[in-house]
């Protein structure tokens, strides 16, 4: 295919057509094992369903393009993606995370972690002071980052996270779940690995559980992490690798209209006189909104979080009357959801008790700002 807008890529998926029957869509394979040659050689690369599949390559190599990377590995879910990365570190390795961020990881790196004989500093990784005071120089070999990061959507300088990283002798791996690389391409920016939970935006579709991860070199790490991937076998169902691919296609679509009324809606509840706070970085009071103007282009993303007047128990209530909202753990998909974080991560959460999370999709922007208003105004 002829280099051309990222967006192309995209619906087109690279431009494969089925050589055998001229198919614009490529086909499922749900094999598990492949067939030796008679001299006992795989010339096609295919030996066994769970180190590889041909569905997987498809999704692999259009993340792969589209995120400027040199290789794709797609997972059974997010987590088994982003666990794969410091299960492939050594014991006795330093790792730097935020203190925002996914809490089922960072509950996953309290635990696991540790119990792996790995050391984690949780920082607030959007105060580059305080990411360059955490670094142990020879020492940590891992920083992780989270940029816009969950629920509270802290902005991290990507490109100075990386450089901090690398004057510590350590890589810089980001969650770039809500970014995509529509928004965001962080090897460009200087990351070393780009982690999504493919289940939400990438797939758009509520359908698919799934993870990715894009590597800029394909290096020892790199070789770790793919043995880890089969060995343990998180691998991505070949349908489901298949359903990945369609949802790509209208990623570009789905993430500019996504964009555009979480904008609206983050504008219209600031000042409002039963939210407390407005919580995207589009909004130019955000605290990381200069950065984030600088590394995410095009949007701000389709994520942000209210803060309701009243409390915790004023923010539950109004969550229970919206009826075009959905009240659903998930976020990425074309329908609208909305949840109380606190009562999700439960305690120890740095989601504030008065926070709600909203995920945008694609409904009509005034039916989603109405609904919340009538949600509020009946309080």
């Amino acid at each position: 295919m002829e280099p051309c807008h990222p967006a192309t890529m995209a619906a087109q998926a690279l431009g494969w057509i089925d050589e055998s029957t001229g198919a614009l869509i490529p086909p499922v394979h749900p094999a598990t094992t492949f067939v030796r040659d008679p001299d006992n050689q795989y010339r096609t690369g295919y030996s066994y369903g769970r180190p590889t599949n041909p569905t997987f390559i498809h999704p692999e190599a259009l993340l792969s393009r589209l995120e400027g990377g040199a290789a794709c590995l797609t997972f059974a879910s997010g987590m088994a993606a982003a666990t794969a990365v410091f299960l492939a570190l050594r014991p006795g390795d330093h790792i730097v995370a935020p203190q925002v961020m996914y809490w089922g990881l960072r509950n996953w790196l309290k635990n696991a972690a540790a119990e792996r004989g790995q050391v984690v500093d949780f920082v607030d990784a959007s105060a580059t002071d305080a990411l360059a005071s955490a670094m142990q120089p020879g020492r940590t070999k891992l920083v992780w980052i989270e940029t816009p990061a969950n629920p509270t959507w802290a902005i991290t300088n990507i490109a100075s996270a990386a450089e901090i990283a690398r004057s510590a002798g350590a890589r810089l791996a980001i969650d770039s779940t809500v970014a995509t690389p529509v928004l965001t391409r962080p090897i460009e920016l200087g990351a070393d690995i780009v982690m999504h939970s493919a289940t939400k935006y990438l797939n758009g579709h509520s359908d698919v559980m799934a993870g990715a991860l894009v590597a800029a070199r394909h290096d020892e790490l790199w070789e770790r992490i793919a043995a880890i991937r089969a060995g343990n076998g998180a691998i991505l169902g070949s349908f489901e690798a298949w359903l990945l691919l369609r949802g790509m296609r209208t990623l570009y679509l789905r993430l500019e209209r996504c964009c555009r009324t979480a904008q609206a809606i983050a504008e219209h509840f600031v000042g409002h006189r039963r939210i407390v706070a407005s919580l995207y970085p589009g909004l130019p009071h955000h605290p990381g909104h200069a950065v984030a103007a600088r590394q995410m282009l095009g949007g701000f993303g389709g994520m942000l979080s209210i803060r309701v007047a009243g409390g915790e128990s004023a923010a539950i209530a109004t969550a229970a009357r919206v009826s075009v909202w959905k009240r659903a753990t998930s976020l990425g998909g074309v329908e609208s959801l909305i949840e109380h974080r606190a009562s999700i991560e439960g305690p120890g959460s740095p989601a504030p008790p008065d926070l709600l999370r909203l995920s945008v999709g694609i409904e009509d922007a005034a039916d989603l700002i109405g609904d919340l208003e009538q949600a509020l105004a009946a309080g």
